[in-house]
């Protein structure tokens, strides 16, 4: 049974691999681009303070917000360490849910061989009239900034 249970996972995997990795086009695949030191407001929520000018960052697959950690086993916190600092257009308090994983993409710091999968996350506020999606990679380091149209907690 536990054979079983393992090879029907294993083809879960695989499937959904080849099926995301179509269209992967992305700059997913180059692993990591900090060039700024990640700052704390407390262990479960980032500092951000610089906003993104390009308003496909986080919105879209091939711009992803890259947290990292994965290497680490610290990548879904630093998912939520982000999230949480995000507040809405005029200071709301957001939610969020994980809505999936989706899309494959090659880095360098992937688990398993040298591949990734993005999660995305449901984002929203009180008083806000759409539930956005925010593209998250756990897999690679980058510069952590505000998504446009968001704002960010100060303390």
């Amino acid at each position: 049974m536990k054979k079983l249970i393992l090879s029907l996972v294993a083809a879960s995997i695989i499937t959904a691999c080849a099926t995301q990795k179509q269209g992967t086009g992305s700059n997913q695949g180059i692993g990591d681009t900090r060039t700024t030191a990640v700052e704390h407001l407390d262990d479960r929520t980032y500092k951000l303070t610089a906003h993104a000018d390009d308003k496909t960052y986080g919105y879209e697959q091939k711009n992803a917000i890259k947290v990292g950690g994965a290497r680490e086993q610290s990548g879904p916190l630093n998912e939520r360490r982000f999230l949480n600092a995000l507040l809405g257009p005029n200071g709301e308090a957001v939610g969020y849910y994980r809505e999936g994983s989706c899309c494959a993409f090659d880095t360098p710091n992937g688990l398993f061989g040298n591949a990734g999968m993005l999660d995305l996350y449901k984002v929203y506020w009180e008083g806000g009239t759409d539930t956005l999606s925010l593209y998250l990679n756990m897999y690679d380091k980058g510069d952590l900034l505000i998504p446009v149209g968001f704002t960010a907690r100060e303390e």
